[in-house]
């Protein structure tokens, strides 16, 4: 029997859970969305006029970067809080440090206004944007694990992984309707269009605190909580580097390739589809398209989710990751033909093959790891790929294409599968895992190490 059976507790619904965990990895990651969108389509002349538009489209990637370096930063110190005082209360934590820095992002005045301040304001919004990004992803995740039944983990751990897939749908949405109410031309979407996405999420996030409130802690957690050996002072963060350093970098290397696809797809790609240079083509195709992609994401990651309690997370993944490696080697010569067709297949077959390892990485991730760190753990697991696969190739793919061609940045892709592939066949398979045993959860390796 578990060891969180009893406990007479009022024990949240799972249907209110996956409700929380899904609505707030959407507003968290629209918040997130909508940088990367403004990024690509915005941020240049309105925060880096002076650099011109190549210059300030790289110096708007790496404002959009920062936030993978903080990423990490945000897991150690919600980790902490999460394995200390609860998945509940940092999760509401996340969720107002996100809103308030997003609506923050909204009101910051431009660099024709407040010069060079504009712009390090920008960086700082950013970097608390990113802070909480890396504190959100595990706690959702642990909140679907720790309450699902053991044999239906692959399925509830497809409602956070689904909030990514509707917030993409969501922020396209937001600027594909501003844009065509303002009109196409970038004067009015210039000065105070771009802003209004970024101040309507702020509703967006009352509406998750509500939801967040309702639930109760987590029946692992509870039940580690009231175990003698939970006394005491620890820091969760020397913990897991101590008894699962494997798991971590492991975690890190097998979701690389899930990072750089899914931001290719949705910052760069949107950059490219609108460049003269790239694709050339019109910022509403550009958005439609990116939500029509958003159906498809979201169909692959719940197929894939749930036939991980069949087949096992680790297999699923790895045939993410060997789709990825042919994938990335065709997908720039098919968008070079310029043609909205190529670039809609291109868009949506990328975050197809991000969404059949995204699936399974909810119940995946925080298995590998034991109750009195697994927030921490799997927070730090995600957002190290994050860096590796989210924030380097981005910032890389505009160099290496002028330099090489836009092939080089299929290569770059290909690499960060292959790697990915063999970090996943590293892994052992989790999916029988008893998350209420801390002798259970991280396998034998984490025994030898502790």
């Amino acid at each position: 029997m578990s060891t969180s059976a009893p406990h007479s507790r009022r024990q949240t619904p799972m249907w209110r859970v996956a409700t929380a965990s899904c609505v707030g990895t959407t507003i968290e990651f629209y918040d997130f969305f909508i940088y990367g969108t403004a990024a690509a389509l915005v941020f240049p002349k309105v925060f880096f006029p002076a650099l011109g538009a190549t210059a300030g489209t790289v110096a708007s990637f790496a404002t959009f970067a920062v936030a993978f370096v903080a990423r990490p930063l945000g897991a150690v110190l919600f980790g902490h809080y999460g394995d200390r005082i609860g998945r509940k209360r940092t999760l509401i934590s996340t969720l107002l440090l996100m809103g308030i820095s997003t609506m923050l992002i909204g009101l910051l005045p431009d660099a024709s206004t407040i010069g060079v301040v504009a712009p390090i304001l920008l960086v700082v919004l950013r970097f608390a944007q990113g802070l909480a990004v890396g504190g959100e992803w595990a706690g959702a995740a642990l909140l679907t694990a720790e309450y699902a039944p053991p044999n239906k983990r692959g399925l509830y751990g497809i409602f956070p992984q689904l909030g990514p897939a509707f917030a993409f749908a969501l922020s396209s949405a937001t600027f594909l309707v501003t844009g065509l109410v303002l009109g196409d031309g970038d004067e009015a979407f210039l000065n105070y269009g771009w802003r209004i996405p970024f101040l309507v999420s702020i509703v967006l996030v009352a509406v998750g605190f509500y939801i967040r409130s309702t639930i109760e802690e987590t029946p692992a957690f509870r039940a580690v909580q009231e175990a003698p050996a939970a006394s005491g002072s620890r820091v969760p963060f020397l913990e897991v580097l101590r008894a699962q350093p494997r798991e971590v970098f492991l975690a890190a290397g097998s979701l690389t390739m899930l990072f750089a696809f899914f931001y290719m797809g949705t910052a760069y790609l949107t950059s490219y589809g609108t460049n003269p240079q790239g694709a050339g083509l019109s910022r509403p195709v550009v958005l439609g398209i990116g939500i029509g992609a958003s159906v498809f994401f979201a169909v692959a990651i719940a197929v894939s989710g749930i036939v991980s309690d069949r087949f096992g997370r680790r297999r699923v993944i790895m045939v993410s990751c060997a789709a990825g490696v042919l994938w990335a080697l065709v997908l720039f010569p098919l968008l070079d033909t310029g043609t909205a067709v190529a670039f809609a297949i291109g868009l949506t077959v990328t975050l197809i093959i991000f969404a059949v390892s995204y699936g399974p990485a909810g119940s995946f991730v925080p298995e590998l790891f034991v109750t009195r760190h697994r927030y921490t753990g799997a927070g730090l697991g995600y957002n190290l790929a994050g860096v590796l696969g989210g924030a380097v190739p981005p910032l890389l793919a505009p160099g290496l294409a002028a330099s090489f061609g836009s092939i080089a940045i299929g290569v770059m892709l290909a690499v960060t599968a292959v790697l990915s592939l063999a970090c996943t066949y590293a892994l052992r398979e989790t999916s029988r895992s008893d998350l209420g045993r801390e002798d259970e959860v991280g396998g034998t390796q984490a025994a030898a190490t502790a």
